[in-house]
C-alpha cells in the first residue's frame, strides 16, 4: 500500500531520531527508495535524478556541501547545551527556497531550527535525496575519471572558464547522464562555485549525521509565543490592540505592493532596469521576459517583478532601510521573524494606507479606507503545522478577528501551472479529517485578474505531510477520489479554525463540515507544480515571472474581499465604476 510506505518512511526517521546520539542519513534511505517518492522518482536507480538534486539543493543552504552533521533543535538552549555558547555566534545561512534558522560553523556542523513536525517531514528527506543523488554523481565522476573532460573539469579551477572548459562542462553532463536542461540549471545555481563543488563530490561520499535536540509538543507551543510577542507589542506601541484583524497568510511583497505605492513612486527607475541589457545584472533571463510581457500583460504586474530583481541587484541597507521607512509613514510596520519560528509579519493600519498610493485596480476602495479602524497582519505563509500554531495564536489573542485567508503555492493534479485553484474540502494526512468548508473565494473573483491562468473553483484538495512523502500510486489514490490539489497548509489551519469556534480540540479521522463560521475564511492555490503528469516541479523548473499573473491575482481577491468586507461593516457603498482599468 502506498500510504503504508509513506508511513514507515516517516516512522522510520521519527523513532530514529529518538535516539541521544546521532545517527547516520544512510539509515534512513531503504525507507526512503522503498515509498517511491514521486519527486524523487529515480531513488533506487544507478542514474542520477537531477530534478530531485535540485529541488534538494535549493531547499539546503549551500553550504551543505561541506557539511558532514546536522544538528536539529527547537530552542536556543538545547543547541547551547550540546554546542555551546560559541553557537550563537555561528554564520547565518540561508537556503534560497526554504525558510528556515540555519547556522553552520564553517566547518563540518550545521544547526537547523525546527518550528513544528512538518520540518522533520521537509527537512529529512531533503538531506537523503540529497546525499543520495550526491553519492551517484561522486560514482559516475570515479567510474569515468579517465575520461578527457572528467579529468579535465577536476584539473581546472573556478577561474578556467574558457571556451574549452565550458565545453567540457557540458560534455561532462552528457558522460554523467544528466539531461541538458538539468545539468544546464545545475551550473546555474552553483554559478562560478561549479568546478569547485563537482571536485568536492568527486572528492567523497557524502556521510552526513543527523542529530535531533527536543521535538516535545510544548515546545512548539513557547515558540509560537515567542514569535506573537514582537507582533503584540507592535499592536501595543501602535495603540491599535483590540481593532478589527483580518489574518492572511501569504507572502511579504504582494499585499505591501498593492497598497504601499513603493513601486509606483519608482515606475521610471524600474522601467529603465527592465530596460537595461548589461549582463552583469542577476537575473537576466528574467528581464528579457519582463520586457517581452511589456507590451500585453498589467504593467503594475511587470514593474512588481521588476522591483524584486532590482532588490537583489542592490542589497545595500540603505534601500532597505529606505522602503521600511516609506512603508511605516504608511501604517505598514515589519516585524522581522525571531527565535525558531521563521516567519516575517507585517501589521497594517487601513486608516493609514493613502489612495494614490493604491494599486489602480484598487482605487474604487479610497473611502473605505479612511473611515476603516481595521488591521490586517500579514504573515510569510509558515510550512505545514507551523500555521496551525500560529493561526491558533492569533485566535487565542485577537478578541476581534474578522478574517482567516491563506494564499499559498500547491501541486495540482488537472491544471496547469500558474492556474489558480479555490477548494471547498480538503482532506487533512495529520488529522486524517476531511474539512468542508464555504470558501469566501469563487472563480469569479480571481478571473477578473488573471491574463493567463484559469480560475478554477469547486476543487478538492489534499494536505500532505511533506513534498517528498507522496508517491504515485497515493497521488492516483487521490486524484481518482477528486482530490485535485496537493499542498501542505489548509489542513492544519482548518484543525486550528476548528479549535477556535469549538469547545474541545480538534477530532480525528472525523467529516468536519463549517457551515457557518464566526469570521470570513478563504483559502487560494496558485498551481507551481504539476507532479502527477511529470510535467513540471519546482526541481526542474522555477515558477519564477509565470508565477506573477497568479500572484498578484490571488492579492488582488484577497485585498478586495477585506476591503468589501470592511465596506460593508461601516455601511458604505462601493461604485464599481471608479475601478480603474489597464
Amino acid at each position: 500500500m502506498a500510504d503504508d510506505d509513506v508511513e514507515l518512511y516517516a516512522r522510520t526517521y521519527t523513532t530514529l531520531l529518538r535516539s541521544r546520539g546521532a545517527v547516520r542519513v544512510q539509515a534512513f534511505v531503504p525507507a526512503h527508495t522503498r515509498m517511491g517518492s514521486s519527486l524523487h522518482a529515480l531513488a533506487d536507480s544507478p542514474l542520477p535524478d537531477a530534478g530531485a538534486f535540485i529541488y534538494a539543493m535549493q531547499r539546503l543552504p549551500e553550504c551543505i556541501a561541506r557539511v558532514e552533521r546536522v544538528v536539529l533543535g527547537q530552542e536556543g538552549d538545547q543547541f547551547r547545551a550540546v554546542l555551546g555558547d560559541e553557537v550563537d555566534r555561528w554564520l547565518r545561512v540561508e537556503a534560497p527556497a526554504r525558510r528556515r534558522a540555519w547556522r553552520w560553523d564553517g566547518k563540518e556542523t550545521l544547526t537547523v531550527h525546527v518550528s513544528s513536525p512538518s520540518d522533520l517531514d521537509d527537512v529529512l528527506p531533503c538531506l537523503v535525496a540529497y546525499q543520495s543523488e550526491w553519492n551517484k554523481l561522486h560514482t559516475a565522476l570515479h567510474a569515468n575519471q579517465r575520461n578527457h573532460h572528467v579529468a579535465r573539469i577536476l584539473s581546472s579551477t573556478d577561474h578556467d572558464n574558457g571556451v574549452g572548459i565550458a565545453s567540457s562542462l557540458q560534455e561532462l553532463g552528457r558522460v554523467m547522464q544528466v539531461e541538458a536542461d538539468d545539468w544546464g540549471r545545475l551550473a546555474s545555481i552553483l554559478g562560478d562555485g561549479f568546478v569547485a563543488w563537482l571536485n568536492l563530490v568527486a572528492k567523497a561520499e557524502k556521510d552526513i549525521t543527523v542529530r535531533l535536540l527536543g521535538g516535545f509538543d510544548v515546545a512548539y507551543t513557547r515558540l509560537v509565543r515567542r514569535w506573537w510577542n514582537p507582533v503584540g507589542e507592535v499592536l501595543s506601541q501602535r495603540g491599535i490592540e483590540g481593532r478589527p484583524l483580518y489574518f492572511v497568510s501569504s507572502n511579504l511583497h504582494a499585499i505591501v505592493n498593492l497598497l504601499s505605492g513603493y513601486v509606483k513612486r519608482r515606475k521610471h527607475t524600474l522601467w529603465d532596469f527592465v530596460d537595461q541589457t548589461s549582463s552583469a545584472v542577476d537575473g537576466q533571463s528574467e528581464l528579457a521576459e519582463l520586457r517581452s510581457l511589456r507590451e500585453h500583460s498589467n504593467a503594475e504586474n511587470i514593474l512588481y517583478y521588476a522591483s524584486r530583481l532590482w532588490h537583489r541587484a542592490d542589497r545595500s541597507p540603505e534601500i532597505r532601510e529606505v522602503r521600511r521607512l516609506e512603508e511605516a509613514s504608511r501604517g505598514i510596520t515589519q516585524v522581522d521573524a525571531t527565535g525558531g519560528f521563521d516567519v516575517g509579519a507585517q501589521v497594517i493600519e487601513l486608516n493609514r494606507i493613502k489612495s494614490d498610493d493604491l494599486d489602480p485596480r484598487l482605487a474604487r476602495f479610497s473611502s473605505v479606507l479612511e473611515r476603516s479602524d481595521a488591521i490586517v497582519l500579514n504573515v510569510d505563509y509558515p510550512l505545514g503545522l507551523a500555521s496551525y500554531h500560529i493561526v491558533r495564536e492569533v485566535a487565542t489573542v485577537t478578541p476581534d478577528l474578522r478574517a482567516i485567508y491563506a494564499v499559498g503555492k500547491a501541486a495540482t493534479l488537472n491544471a496547469a501551472v500558474g492556474d489558480v485553484m479555490l477548494s471547498e474540502m480538503v482532506f487533512d494526512e495529520h488529522s486524517r479529517n476531511t474539512y468542508a468548508f464555504p470558501n469566501a473565494f469563487t472563480a469569479a473573483n480571481l478571473a477578473t485578474f488573471l491574463e493567463r491562468g484559469s480560475a478554477l473553483d469547486n476543487q478538492t484538495a489534499v494536505t500532505v505531510r511533506g513534498t517528498f512523502l507522496q508517491n504515485f500510486a497515493s497521488l492516483e489514490r487521490y486524484y481518482r477520489d477528486r482530490h485535485t490539489v496537493v499542498e501542505m497548509e489548509a489542513g492544519p489551519i482548518l484543525s486550528a479554525v476548528f479549535e477556535a469556534t469549538r469547545p474541545h480540540r480538534h477530532p480525528t479521522g472525523e467529516r468536519v463540515y463549517f457551515r457557518e463560521l464566526p469570521f470570513d475564511f478563504g483559502i487560494i492555490h496558485y498551481a507551481s507544480d504539476t507532479p502527477y503528469t511529470q510535467a513540471r516541479t519546482l526541481g526542474s523548473r522555477g515558477l519564477s515571472v509565470e508565477g506573477v499573473d497568479a500572484t498578484y491575482a490571488s492579492a488582488l481577491a484577497v485585498v478586495t474581499r477585506i476591503l468589501s468586507v470592511e465596506a460593508q461593516r461601516l455601511g458604505l457603498t462601493i461604485d464599481p465604476a471608479r475601478q480603474l482599468l489597464r
